[in-house]
């Protein structure tokens, strides 16, 4: 699969990434899978794992600022 910015090879892996879910709050989920450009870092979220990001979203503590979650399919 190609990078549709520069063209370059996405390559599987996984990494952290931020979420904002309302206007003061703020999810970080460890380990996600994504494709990610070995070029430009440029990153793409399958959509399973984004249905199951969604689903992961919908179930966060909508008192807390923070909150870190490990990435589980």
């Amino acid at each position: 699969m190609r990078c549709t910015n520069c063209g370059g090879e996405l390559k599987a892996t996984r990494t952290d990434l931020p979420f904002k879910v309302r206007e003061t709050g703020i999810v970080i989920l460890k380990s996600l899978p994504v494709r990610q450009c070995e070029n430009c870092s440029e990153y793409l979220i399958d959509d399973a794992v984004l249905r199951r990001v969604d689903e992961i979203l919908a179930m966060v503590d909508r008192e807390a600022e923070l909150e870190i979650i490990r990435y589980a399919a």
